[in-house]
C-alpha cells in the first residue's frame, strides 16, 4: 500500500530503520515538496518489497551497475515512480540516508541523469566516494542535503 509522504507534518513512517531516520524522512519531505510545487503531483512511496518497490529498486540497481558499476551495499527501504511530462522519475529511499533517483526522459534527446542525496548526518557511502563530489544544499525540512549525480548514456 503506497505511503503518501507530508511534507508538512515529517514522518519517518517506512524509514524507522535507519540511523538517521529524521534527516532521511526530512529527506524524503523535501522531495515531496518540490513534486507537489512543481509539478502538483502527490509523492507516494511503496516499501521496497512489495512488488512494485522490488521493480524500481531492480531499475536503479540495474542503471546504477551498468553505467558506473556501482553496486549500493545499503538496504532500500522505500521506492516510488512517476511520469510526468514524458520524464519518468524513480527514487529509491536507503537505510543508510541514502536516496538515489533517475530522471529518465522517454524521448530521445531529453535529460537522462542519476542523481544521489546524502540525509543530514550520514557519511559518504564507500561505494560513491572516490567517485563523486557532494555539493551541499539547505533544506528546512532535512536540515543539510549533499548531492551528486552523472549523466546516463544508455537506454533503460
Amino acid at each position: 500500500m503506497p505511503y503518501v509522504v507530508d511534507f508538512v507534518t515529517v514522518s519517518t513512517e517506512g524509514l524507522e530503520s535507519s540511523p538517521v531516520a529524521e534527516a532521511l524522512a526530512g529527506l524524503r519531505a523535501n522531495e515531496a515538496r518540490y513534486f507537489r510545487n512543481k509539478y502538483d503531483v502527490v509523492f507516494a512511496t511503496e516499501k521496497a518489497t512489495s512488488a512494485t518497490g522490488k521493480k524500481l529498486v531492480a531499475y536503479v540497481a540495474k542503471v546504477l551497475k551498468d553505467e558506473r558499476d556501482i553496486v549500493l551495499a545499503s538496504t532500500p527501504l522505500e521506492a516510488t515512480e512517476m511520469l510526468i511530462d514524458g520524464v519518468r522519475w524513480t527514487y529509491v529511499f536507503y537505510e543508510s540516508g541514502l536516496s538515489v533517483n533517475v530522471l529518465y526522459t522517454l524521448e530521445d534527446g531529453g535529460k537522462r541523469a542519476v542523481g544521489f542525496k546524502l540525509s543530514d548526518g550520514m557519511e559518504v557511502p564507500e561505494e560513491l566516494e572516490t567517485t563523486f563530489k557532494f555539493v551541499r544544499q539547505k533544506s528546512k525540512l532535512a536540515g543539510t542535503i549533499r548531492g551528486s549525480y552523472f549523466v546516463i548514456r544508455g537506454e533503460y
